[in-house]
């Protein structure tokens, strides 16, 4: 562990937060404010345990504000030509463009992610969003127009649906936000969105972005507050229309009964448990590099993270091997130090769950590598590699979110495929392969939203991201995630000007 992690920057070079967003954590109807709960929270920089934000969470009454914003933009907003919502997207991508530097040093205060990530990946990938949906917006189309009858004339509009009331995660605040806000608003939604209270900075100046950029008051609003409070507030609050989540499982299927009640429409992205499939005709130093970036993206704190390897027999402990002396390298350390490859996990919680599966763990399997926490003040954790777990084991079936891999070997190519299907999960997976058979047939039977051949974790805003099981159901990014944030309308037209129509004698009268 490098001297960095116990002696960070000055607080200012870090992020400002608590005078940059001194007016409070609730953004409704274009402006900061702060909560009504009478309930204070603090954020807390995972690197240091140091307090850096403390701020008023929100009260239902703040919900009901942000919801009544929404609903009072939604008329105009709905009403805006493609092309001038387009417009208006165009101007918020240059505006988080020119704040990037701002963004990126905010997401990893908050996060504890190295500032190398939150440039390379967190920031670029959020811009690139916001530039796509200024282009999608002007192709939300339906079916064409056709006599499909032959008397009528049929076309589809496609209508926003209304208030949008998004819950987002703590592991990527600000592309979460984008994901949610994005696509929404892009299809003529207004949005109320209700980041994690612990990392709340970056969807505020999102939201804080989008005014400077002449997106009307109300359109996208943000309230900072707990999941029982302003969470379930917004979920069941009958002006909202369609809700959005990103999170667990297990809190997703609450989202979903609190949802039913009103029939709203319901978008959910769960959890994960990525396979990654190496067969033994794999290029081993690409598979290796591979699984040790794509286990410990975001410290292991990723819904499609590699954390399931299969290796078939023969490649086995060459891969073990070479993956244990690849993440043997990584540098854990301050997060605005340049060379720092691993960052602290979002919490000393989150820091002890990971290291209770990995404890737990020592009794029915093989600690590679890592497995340990420094002795110091952040929620750090080492890169762990496990060998030797049975497929029902613990931390082969459930999600850790930590940086953790777990290696298993498989004999026949049946055999792999079918390890890799073998959890609730199916959000994300890998093949690796030089045959081109076996990479068709992997994309072809691994059940996920993504499969990815020779590589993990790539996504672009032009394809849908979105999973399979217990990993949830609908698309974010690319244009099918327009399919959640549109009705979709069938208009008929008679065309023959006959008053007594022919099949009306099924009802009454003879031909």
């Amino acid at each position: 562990m490098s001297n960095a992690a116990h002696h960070p920057h000055p607080h200012a070079v870090q992020f400002p937060a608590q005078e940059r967003l001194a007016s409070g954590a609730q953004y409704i109807n274009g402006t900061l404010r702060p909560g009504t709960s009478g309930r204070t929270h603090s954020v807390i920089d995972p690197a240091t345990g140091a307090e850096v934000y403390t701020y008023e969470l929100a009260s239902a009454a703040d919900v009901d504000a942000a919801v009544a914003a929404a609903k009072a933009a939604f008329p105009g907003w709905a009403g805006l030509t493609p092309g001038e919502r387009s417009d208006a997207l165009h101007r918020f991508a240059a505006v988080l463009a020119e704040r990037a530097e701002e963004f990126a040093r905010a997401e990893s205060l908050q996060c504890g992610k190295p500032l190398k990530l939150t440039r390379e990946f967190d920031v670029p990938g959020t811009v690139d969003n916001a530039a796509f949906f200024a282009g999608a917006a002007r192709h939300l189309q339906g079916q064409s127009a056709g006599e499909y009858s032959g008397d009528h004339t049929s076309y589809v509009r496609r209508e926003p649906i209304g208030v949008v009331g998004s819950i987002a995660p703590w592991n990527y605040p600000l592309q979460m936000a984008a994901w949610k806000i994005l696509p929404a608003v892009a299809a003529g939604n207004t949005i109320v969105l209700k980041p994690a209270e612990i990392t709340p900075l970056t969807s505020l100046l999102f939201a804080e972005a989008a005014t400077a950029a002449g997106i009307p008051d109300g359109v996208i609003n943000i309230v900072t507050g707990t999941g029982k409070e302003a969470g379930e507030h917004l979920v069941a609050h009958p002006d909202v229309a369609m809700t959005s989540f990103t999170g667990s499982t297990a809190v997703g299927k609450r989202v979903a009964e609190v949802a039913t009640a009103t029939v709203k429409r319901i978008h959910l992205e769960l959890g994960g448990k990525a396979p990654f499939v190496v067969f033994d005709d794999a290029d081993l130093e690409a598979a290796a590099n591979g699984a040790v970036a794509g286990a410990l993206i975001n410290t292991g704190q990723d819904c499609t993270a590699a954390t399931r390897a299969y290796v078939q027999r023969p490649l086995y402990e060459a891969f073990v091997e070479r993956t244990k002396q690849l993440m043997e390298t990584v540098r854990l350390g301050d997060p605005f130090a340049p060379d720092t490859d691993l960052g602290p996990l979002i919490s000393h919680a989150q820091r002890d769950r990971v290291a209770g599966f990995v404890e737990r763990a020592r009794g029915y399997a093989r600690i590679v590598t890592g497995g340990e926490a420094p002795k110091n003040d952040g929620a750090y954790f080492q890169p762990t590699l496990i060998a030797d777990a049975a497929q029902d084991s613990e931390v082969v079936q459930s999600e850790i979110f930590g940086p953790v891999l777990v290696v298993l070997p498989f004999d026949s190519d049946d055999e792999g495929l079918e390890l890799a299907n073998d959890t609730p999960y199916g959000l994300a997976a890998s093949a690796w392969t030089r045959d081109v058979f076996r990479a068709n047939r992997a994309t072809r039977e691994i059940k996920a939203g993504c499969v990815w051949i020779n590589d993990h974790i790539p996504i672009i805003s032009e394809m849908p991201h979105g999973g399979y099981k217990a990993s949830g159901f609908g698309k974010d990014m690319s244009s099918y995630s327009f399919e959640e944030y549109t009705q979709v309308k069938h208009v008929m037209y008679d065309n023959t000007a006959v008053a007594a129509k022919d099949w009306h004698r099924t009802i009454f009268g003879d031909r």
